[in-house]
């Protein structure tokens, strides 16, 4: 396999709802450390903000890999004229 393939997509939405989900944690495990104090009411905005974040940024990248970096190909072929004419070339050549 080569180095530059991937075995899955990139997929930051996930990222960042994991990781509001992770600090929520985080905030209960230092509470039930007993390392700082954290109201049962506060991890609410933590984690919908999060949720809510990842939203945005899912969409971003949906509309990113679909508008942006799919039409690069297709405009990049269009553009190359590398090949012979259809009227010089094998058995349609003109006599």
């Amino acid at each position: 396999m080569p180095r530059h393939e991937m075995r899955h997509e990139i997929r930051p939405g996930r990222l960042v709802a994991g990781l509001s989900v992770l600090a929520a944690a985080a905030a209960y495990g230092g509470d039930a450390a007993g390392s700082w104090h954290t109201p049962w009411y506060a991890v609410f905005p933590v984690v919908f903000g999060g949720l809510f974040l990842a939203m945005w940024v899912a969409a971003a990248d949906y509309l990113i890999r679909r508008y942006i970096l799919r039409r690069r190909p297709a405009i990049a072929e269009s553009s190359e004229n590398t090949g012979a004419p259809a009227s010089t070339s094998g058995s349609h050549a003109i006599r």
